[in-house]
């Protein structure tokens, strides 16, 4: 059975686990090796039952624990050419690791092929995936993206469930601690969507025929989960849609999120 384990989610570190009862990949590892260990294990896996680990792209709280998780697990990593070489610059990728250069072609791992595509961020080679598991089902993760392009609305459409970036609220933003030119990354086109971003796309995915959605990437300091999962219905609702009814949506906390099965 298909399972999803939101592990860490938000602007302090991110990782999340996607596969079967026989193994599957991170995404991400923003999180100590001990962190991510405790998470996975609370939702009922093993490290061991890792067989690749897939980065978005190279910030740290996407990174902080890859070097020593793959270390732990010989997991092979999967990235683009630009961020496999970001991560080898930054000294995150152990010598002895196979790792696998993804671009526009899917590639197989242990029978879940995994297919990226590219998003718009504050970094090179920036990517979202999906990955179709053996009994079919397809899981996007998305986030870290300043725009939903038409690109990433074609990759992620139709698929079963999908964990979307629900970064901040706008007004929290504008009248938060952040300083001015913090502010005005996260606001541009390679830096984060907002709520009312993220609930506009969800109506799309709920027309294309995704009816379980994860909420993503909160800030801590410019959202909440009340406000984003409040944002998301709302817009939902203007479509004529009640979750728990028509969809199932629920919002990825920091940390230890349990299993989304399905």
């Amino acid at each position: 059975m298909a399972r999803i384990c939101p592990l860490y989610s938000g602007s302090t570190g991110n990782s999340t686990y996607i596969g079967t009862e026989n193994g599957g990949i991170i995404v991400d590892a923003g999180a100590s090796l001990k962190g991510i260990e405790m998470a996975l294990s609370t939702a009922g896996g093993k490290l061991e039952e890792i067989k690749a680990v897939a980065i978005t792209h190279e910030h740290i709280d996407h990174v902080k624990g890859l070097k020593p998780l793959l270390n732990k697990t010989k997991a092979p990593l999967i990235a683009t050419y630009k961020t496999i070489n970001a991560l080898i610059s930054l000294d995150k990728v152990p010598s002895g690791i196979r790792v696998i250069c993804i671009e526009d072609k899917p590639i197989d791992i242990e029978g879940i092929e995994i297919q990226r595509f590219a998003t718009i961020h504050d970094c090179e080679g920036s990517s979202g995936y999906t990955f179709t598991l053996p009994d079919s089902k397809r899981i996007a993760v998305c986030t870290d993206l300043g725009v939903v392009t038409n690109t990433v609305r074609e990759a992620i459409k139709q698929s079963d469930v999908v964990l979307l970036e629900s970064n901040h609220d706008i007004d929290m933003l504008k009248r938060g601690p952040y300083p001015p030119a913090l502010k005005t990354r996260i606001l541009s086109e390679k830096g984060h969507i907002s709520n009312a971003a993220c609930a506009a796309e969800l109506c799309g995915l709920l027309e294309s025929g995704t009816q379980r959605f994860i909420l993503g990437h909160l800030s801590q300091k410019n959202n909440t989960p009340l406000i984003a999962k409040v944002c998301a219905e709302s817009a939902l609702m203007d479509i004529g849609a009640k979750n728990g009814r028509d969809y199932l949506l629920k919002v990825a906390s920091p940390t230890g999120n349990g299993v989304t099965v399905f």
